[in-house]
């Protein structure tokens, strides 16, 4: 027998329904999202947006300043370094995308196991968390890296490996409340299994911090990744990385000013667009501002 289902969707808010439209109404959700679809645009679109290919070799015209033929000027290979940024973009995407979705379903699952059952199984899922987080990001990735070599893979495998404790207690943490509402009593009350109660009456209800979280790692995972790429760790040459473009705009600073300008820019975008992006979900699905808001 299924539980009431005018009683389940009833225990939704309403105000989801036109969640869109409130994000962009607020100031900092909009410019956050217009930012996002900046990046995801260059992303998707960098074949047309710029006539050069990211490995492009130009010996000729090798760290010269922007002009009207290259925008941001060239790297020391000659190669166009507005088309690195632009390809870059995909880098940032292709690792932080895979490796937060990764860790956001696997702390999901088992923060919904943690909080729904309780007792031993808590306990050992608490513990797993608290080990995984016990290790430094940083020298966790420098040690794995130097086992196995850079590659996009292992980089997103990290990360995805060292973020899903923290989405994994969030969860816990909503679903130690959600689970002693009366419609998730009244669901167990009438014979549902743990993983339809888990799966259809707890998790549409205490998914929404994890999208908050999410967004805010989301540029985390994008400086995470350029610092690697900073440090020779990251995607291999000549796959096109912000911070390899960095690194190489270090070593020739004086010559090249541009290029960790033009590169800290596009970073900057990033980081901005998914924070404020993040704090519009915020703002949004808070209780407690929604609480103010209708006082």
């Amino acid at each position: 027998m299924d539980v009431n289902l005018v009683e389940v969707e009833g225990a939704v808010p309403q105000w989801r329904r036109m969640a869109i439209v409130r994000l962009l109404r607020d100031p900092t959700g909009a410019v956050g999202t217009l930012f996002v679809l900046l990046i995801v645009g260059l992303a998707v679109f960098a074949p047309w947006i710029t006539p050069y290919a990211p490995d492009e070799i130009d010996v000729l015209n090798r760290l010269s300043a922007p002009s009207a033929e290259h925008w941001m000027g060239t790297d020391p290979l000659g190669r166009d370094v507005f088309t690195r940024l632009v390809y870059g973009t995909r880098i940032a995407l292709a690792v932080a995308l895979p490796a937060v979705i990764a860790g956001a379903i696997v702390g999901m699952l088992l923060g919904l196991v943690a909080g729904y059952f309780g007792g031993w199984v808590e306990t050992m899922l608490i513990w797993l968390f608290d080990v995984v987080r016990s290790f430094p990001a940083l020298l966790f990735a420098i040690a794995i890296i130097a086992l196995t070599g850079p590659s996009l893979f292992m980089i997103v495998f990290i990360m995805a490996l060292t973020r899903f404790p923290s989405y994994g207690r969030l969860i816990r943490a909503q679903t130690l409340k959600i689970r002693e509402e009366e419609y998730v009593t009244a669901s167990r009350a009438l014979g549902c299994s743990a993983p339809r109660v888990m799966l259809r009456h707890i998790l549409p209800n205490a998914v929404a911090p994890l999208f908050i979280q999410a967004a805010m790692d989301v540029p985390v995972v994008i400086t995470f990744e350029a610092g690697l790429s900073f440090l020779g760790l990251g995607v291999p040459p000549p796959t096109p990385s912000w911070g390899s473009i960095l690194r190489e705009g270090y070593t020739y600073v004086r010559a090249t000013p541009w290029m960790i300008l033009f590169g800290s820019g596009f970073l900057v975008v990033a980081t901005l667009g998914f924070t404020f992006f993040a704090e519009g979900l915020r703002d949004l699905f808070d209780v407690r501002i929604r609480g103010e808001e209708t006082n």
